[in-house]
C-alpha cells in the first residue's frame, strides 16, 4: 500500500508547535512527514529539548526516525519561546498556504497543523479568523469543522458565533450543505460506505413540540426528511442533553451539533489530550491539534503530544482512503 506524504505545519514559533513536531520526527509513521516552516525555529527548539536535529540539505532534515523533508518558510526575525511577534505573522500564514498549495497540486496527500496565535496574526495586519477559514478561502470551497477523539466524532452545522446569532445563522440550506459535506466526508475519509449521523436539535428537549421554539419543526425537520429520501441514515432532531449517552453514540458514526458549545464540551471531557480538529469539505484531508499555542510551556519539553500524534495518525488514515488502491 503506498505511504501519504503529510505537511506538517507547526504553527506560532514562539509556542509549543515546533517541539511538538519534532517529538513526532522521533517516531515511526506509516506516512512520509515533511516538515514546512523555520529552520531557526527548530533549531532553537531541538537545542531547548535536546533532541537531535541535522539539515542535511536545502531540503531534508536527518531525525532519529530517518530523513524527513523540508520546506522551508523564513520567519523575518528571530523568536524567544513564549514571546509571539507580530513581525512573523506573515511567515506563519505563507507556511499554511505552502503546505495547502502542496496540497492541492498533489505535492502532498494531507495537511497536519499545530497552533497559531490568532491575536499575533491579527496584530501583524493580517485580517485572520481561522485557519479553516483561511484554507476554505484558498481553495474555494465550503467546509465544516469537525472535532475527533477515540470515543465520537462531533461536526458543527455553525463554529464561532454568539449564542443569540445561532438560531438565525441555521437555515434550511445551510444545514443541508453541512450535512452533504459530512455525509460525504464519512464515505471518503472514513470508509463508511453507509453513515449514520445522529443530528442534534436546536431547543432544550429539541423544541418539545414546538413549545420551546420552532427550529426543529420549521427548519431541521424538513431538511431530514429531504435527506432521508435521497438515502441519507439521519437520526433526529435529538434532545443534546441524552444524545451523548454511551448506548446512544454506538450506533452514530458522527453527531451534528447546531452551534460550538453545544457538542464540543462533551467530547472534550471525554478525551481532550486526544481529540484533533478536522476540516471537511476540502479536496485534501486536514487535521489540527484541538490545543492552543501554550505559550507558558514553550521550550519547557513538557507539553503533551498526544494531539498531534493523533491528528497525524488521523491525517494518515484519511489520506490513505483517499489514495487509488493498487490490487
Amino acid at each position: 500500500m503506498p505511504r501519504p506524504r503529510l505537511a506538517l505545519v507547526p504553527g506560532e514559533p514562539a509556542g509549543i508547535g515546533p517541539e511538538l513536531c519534532l517529538q513526532a520526527l522521533r517516531r515511526q509513521w506509516d506516512a512520509d512527514l515533511v516538515l514546512v516552516g523555520d529552520r531557526g525555529t527548530l533549531e532553537q527548539a531541538a537545542s531547548a529539548l535536546a533532541i537531535p536535529l541535522v539539515f542535511r540539505t536545502a531540503n531534508t532534515i536527518e531525525a532519529e526516525a530517518g530523513d524527513i523533508g523540508f520546506v522551508e518558510v523564513a520567519n523575518a526575525v528571530a523568536g524567544g519561546f513564549g514571546t509571539p511577534d507580530p513581525r512573523n505573522a506573515n511567515a506563519v500564514i505563507a507556511a499554511l498556504r505552502r503546505a495547502a498549495e502542496g496540497c492541492l497540486r498533489g505535492e502532498f496527500d494531507g495537511l497536519v497543523t499545530g497552533p497559531v496565535h490568532k491575536a499575533t496574526i491579527n496584530a501583524g495586519g493580517i485580517p485572520y479568523t481561522g485557519t479553516t477559514e483561511l484554507l476554505a478561502q484558498q481553495a474555494g470551497r465550503e467546509v465544516v469543522m469537525m472535532l475527533a477523539n477515540d470515543t465520537m466524532r462531533v461536526a458543527l452545522a455553525t463554529t464561532h458565533l454568539p449564542l443569540r446569532g445561532v438560531a438565525e445563522a441555521i437555515t434550511q440550506s445551510r444545514l443541508e450543505r453541512v450535512l452533504r459535506i459530512l455525509h460525504a466526508a464519512l464515505q471518503d475519509d472514513f470508509g463508511i460506505a453507509e453513515p449514520v449521523v445522529a443530528v442534534l436539535g436546536l431547543n432544550p428537549h429539541a423544541g418539545e413540540g414546538g413549545h420551546l421554539g420552532r427550529e426543529e419543526i420549521d427548519v431541521i425537520v424538513p431538511v431530514l426528511e429531504r435527506l432521508r429520501g435521497h438515502g441519507f441514515a439521519l437520526q433526529g432532531p435529538m434532545p443534546a442533553d441524552t444524545a451523548f449517552l454511551p448506548d446512544k453514540l454506538a450506533g452514530f458514526d458522527a453527531v451534528l451539533a447546531m452551534y460550538h458549545d453545544q457538542g464540543l464540551p462533551v467530547l472534550k471531557y471525554s478525551g481532550f489530550a486526544q481529540a484533533v480538529n478536522l476540516t471537511l469539505g476540502l479536496p485534501y484531508p486536514r487535521v489540527a491539534v484541538d490545543h492552543g499555542t501554550a505559550l507558558e510551556l514553550a521550550g519547557k519539553g513538557v507539553a503533551d503530544p498526544s494531539s498531534l500524534f493523533a491528528a497525524i495518525a488521523t491525517c494518515t488514515q484519511m489520506a490513505r482512503a483517499r489514495m487509488p488502491h493498487v490490487s
